[in-house]
């Protein structure tokens, strides 16, 4: 198995790790304790204090940037792309993942933790548009 496919696992099991975390547990110790319902809960609706929502938000960036990463691997694998390059690349996209998560979960919101959260989402856009054209370049040097 290659860095790019171990670093989409290890994207996935981040997703899952922050859902149970963080969503999971706040939403469970609220149940379990009896000071809320299982039936109360809505994915839409601002509820929950805000380092709850902040972790609901941080899932969900996780959520949404997992299938793209995950295009972006299926194009290497398919172009046969190996590099030390893609996977740095790779490695510094997932860091930046968990570093943009832990800073939104962890750190109230102000200017300086959200000029840090969208250093770190540029940088994994940085990352994923770098390997989506190596994977793209392969592809023509391949033909």
């Amino acid at each position: 198995m290659n860095i790019p496919v171990l670093v989409l696992l290890g994207f996935a099991a981040w997703t899952l790790l922050i859902l149970a975390a963080s969503v999971g547990v706040y939403r469970w110790s609220l149940i379990l304790t009896g000071r809320a319902s299982i039936v109360e809960w809505w994915a839409d609706t601002g509820q929950g204090s805000d380092w709850y929502r902040r972790a609901m938000r941080a899932h969900m960036n996780c959520i949404e940037n997992l299938p793209v990463y995950g295009a972006i691997v299926v194009a290497l694998t398919v172009a046969e792309v190996r590099s030390p390059l893609v996977d740095g690349l790779s490695v510094s996209m997932l860091a930046a993942r968990i570093g943009q998560t832990l800073t939104h979960v962890g750190l109230p919101p102000t200017n300086a933790s959200a000029s840090l959260r969208f250093a770190m989402f540029f940088v994994q856009l940085i990352c994923m548009f770098a390997m989506a054209a190596v994977a793209a370049g392969a592809q023509v040097v391949h033909r």
